[in-house]
């Protein structure tokens, strides 16, 4: 679906760059870029396309790619983020493909006039093997050049992608290999797998089924589970049971900025391995494989409740509730996500309410009934403050109930975040009902809450890993979500971006208190302080760290480690 760069008008459109020498330093300040005297000539660029057989590739926004297919891409399509795994450019959250700060915008929309390149890269190497990895890597370095790397691009930062960059497209690497006995350093580890960096979940899911086997995963069908997921911790409706995915994880093959590839494991570049478990998505390398704990596969019991209702203060009600019942559920383990929303957002075109909660609770090795009578009082008690509640719960194999096969994509959205911690949900409990009805009276779109940790999260509070601590005494991980459609103005599109730190985290901080930290692959990346919200105690030694595998910052991504020396855009250092 992609196509090779060296056609006759991209040849011209590089042979025609004027050539303006900004920077007269043996170490720029800025990354070159086209117009650049330093920016790579058309001989060079063919010669990375030969060096990596073929698969450099011209990248373009999504929309501009299903410009040039015969009739286009459908409105599925254009949701589907199995079709966008296909298309270099494409982000899975389309605004992020977006430059909505330079002047004029340059924007690539459904039905615009213009396409403009927007944030998405110039150049992409389709990744097969770690050699390709290496010659993009050190064509990157060697030429100053501003390097984005993606897996799948499920990224709520925008991390994946940079405007005039060369891109490292890992999708390609699909390798997975199981093991009863993996060993580091003479010890063994037990039964594991080892992934390429573009598996998808589902993909190990169903690999893992025929084994017998499950690992620490998410719920979206296309995350690729060695990616930015398990850099950031990676929570998963089972971490309550085994921990976050960054606890399970055992090793990694990686790509360093000085093109070696190296592998990071408790023995082996220790440190490094410490910091990828949890140290943030994109900022040490280029991950060629990693490897995960397996178990036992098992049978859960998966229910799936919808709360509806016209009223703001009903929905605070039933917030508050749910707070009153969140330890009913400990002694399961469950993992659960309750995401309480306008209809639209979830996809419900004929919603009986203005909002509506859905929620969705794993019950490891739990009966139907058993499920159902854990719930019971939660739902009834919202059924008793005015809401109209179903629910529909089923019992099959793990790995099939996580198998889901696509995620729906394609919005425009950004998020921000906070670790709640286990005592606000026992302390004040009606505190919960208040903040959620005044954020839906403000304009909330959506208001996700992840019940992963506790259980196993906080048990694992020793393990040497770079995660931040917070997870270990929350509760509950609370991200707020806003949305907008191309029809929206500029202002409006800044309107969003802001609105989490100017309007929104005041509010949540009544839950979270003022000094938590945030999951930082779900989270706003403009946080003032990423440094302390994102990595809390352990940036001082991440930042020691990223100085020593990465001392020129060739992977630098917003909010994080080491962005703070670096623009927004991450192409003139500050």
């Amino acid at each position: 679906m992609s196509r090779h760069i060296f056609s006759l008008p991209i040849l011209i459109l590089l042979s025609s760059l004027g050539l303006v020498d900004a920077h007269n330093s043996s170490v720029p300040r800025c990354r070159n870029v086209p117009g650049a005297a330093g920016f790579p000539s058309t001989v060079e660029w063919a010669a990375l396309n030969a060096s990596v057989a073929g698969r450099l590739v011209a990248v373009v926004p999504t929309v501009k790619f299903c410009s040039s297919l015969p009739g286009g891409c459908t409105p599925q399509q254009f949701a589907s983020s199995t079709f966008l795994d296909e298309i270099p450019g494409a982000m899975k959250q389309i605004n992020w493909e977006q430059d909505y700060d330079s002047v004029p915008p340059s924007l690539c929309l459904h039905n615009s006039t213009t396409c403009g390149q927007g944030n998405v890269p110039l150049f992409a190497v389709l990744a097969e093997s770690a050699s390709d990895i290496q010659k993009g890597v050190d064509f990157a370095r060697a030429n100053n050049l501003r390097l984005a790397v993606k897996a799948s691009g499920h990224d709520y930062l925008g991390r994946s992608t940079a405007k005039n960059s060369l891109l490292i497209s890992t999708h390609k690497l699909q390798s997975i290999q199981f093991t009863d006995d993996f060993r580091v350093g003479g010890d063994s580890k037990g039964s594991t797998v080892t992934v390429g960096s573009g598996v998808g979940l589902d993909t190990l899911y169903k690999a893992a089924r025929v084994k017998g086997k499950i690992v620490v995963g998410g719920t979206s069908a296309t995350v690729a589970a060695a990616g930015g997921y398990v850099q950031g911790g990676g929570h998963s409706s089972l971490s309550p049971t085994f921990g976050l995915a960054a606890d399970n994880t055992l090793e990694f093959t990686v790509v360093l900025a000085d093109g070696s590839v190296v592998t990071a494991n408790e023995v082996e570049h220790a440190d490094l391995f410490w910091a990828m478990r949890g140290g943030g998505a994109g900022s040490w390398g280029v991950i060629v494989s990693a490897t995960f704990q397996t178990f036992p596969t098992f049978n859960a019991s998966v229910s799936t409740g919808f709360i509806f209702s016209n009223s703001s203060q009903v929905m605070g009600q039933v917030a508050s509730a749910h707070a009153r019942h969140i330890f009913d559920w400990d002694p399961f383990r469950v993992g659960q996500y309750f995401f309480l929303a306008i209809p639209d957002l979830l996809q419900i075109p004929d919603s009986p309410g203005k909002f509506v909660m859905m929620v969705q609770t794993f019950f490891p090795n739990v009966t139907v009934d058993i499920a159902t009578a854990a719930l019971q009082p939660f739902f009834d008690e919202a059924t008793a403050a005015g809401a109209l509640v179903t629910v529909e719960t089923i019992e099959s194999n793990i790995n099939d109930v996580l198998i889901s096969g696509d995620d729906s994509v394609g919005v425009n959205m950004v998020m921000g975040s906070r670790f709640v911690p286990a005592t606000a949900y026992k302390n004040s409990p009606t505190t919960f009902g208040d903040v959620y009805t005044q954020l839906l009276d403000g304009g909330a779109k959506g208001i996700v809450g992840s019940l992963v940790a506790g259980g196993k999260v906080a048990e694992n509070a020793n393990i040497p890993n770079a995660v931040h601590p917070g997870w270990r005494s929350a509760k509950v991980h609370l991200t707020l979500v806003n949305a907008w459609d191309d029809s929206a103005s500029i202002d409006q599109v800044h309107g969003n971006e802001t609105f989490f730190m100017d309007t929104q985290l005041p509010l949540l901080e009544k839950l979270s208190g003022t000094d938590a930290g945030a999951y930082s692959n779900e989270a706003d990346v403009l946080e003032k302080n990423f440094q302390d919200t994102f990595f809390g105690p352990n940036y001082a030694r991440l930042s020691a760290i990223k100085s020593k595998y990465d001392p020129l910052d060739l992977f630098i991504v917003g909010a994080g480690v080491g962005s703070e020396r670096w623009d927004k855009s991450g192409m003139c250092k500050i």
